[in-house]
């Protein structure tokens, strides 16, 4: 098994832990809300999650990780996710949900579809 098939895995279990929101994409795993994706998996088998400002700086210090990179953009307001996070799906659990929360928060985008 691949590193992005074992994450893909990971990445589906979390979402299924959750009845508010659903994994989408075919080829590049998300989940969106509000018109905002707040969940990612890139083609690098890298997780990221959209966190506020004051969360992505907690997160990035107690986890000593960094901005979270797809395809070679920078995706803003979100924070990679360790590696070690991703064997904890309970913790992981808990930032998915303030992820979603989050982006609840945001002002829908007017040129998307809900």
């Amino acid at each position: 098994m691949t590193a992005w098939e074992k994450n893909l895995a990971i990445f589906d279990e979390l979402v299924a832990m959750n009845q508010k929101f659903e994994r989408l994409g075919k080829t590049m795993p998300y989940c969106a809300a509000n018109t905002h994706m707040f969940a990612l998996l890139n083609k690098d088998a890298e997780l990221g999650l959209r966190l506020s400002n004051k969360s992505q700086e907690a997160f990035k210090e107690k986890y000593n990780t960094t901005i979270y990179k797809s395809y070679g953009a920078v995706m803003k307001d979100y924070v990679l996710v360790p590696d070690e996070i991703l064997k904890d799906l309970k913790l992981l659990s808990q930032y998915l949900d303030e992820s979603y929360e989050y982006v609840m928060s945001l002002k829908p985008n007017p040129r998307k579809k809900k």
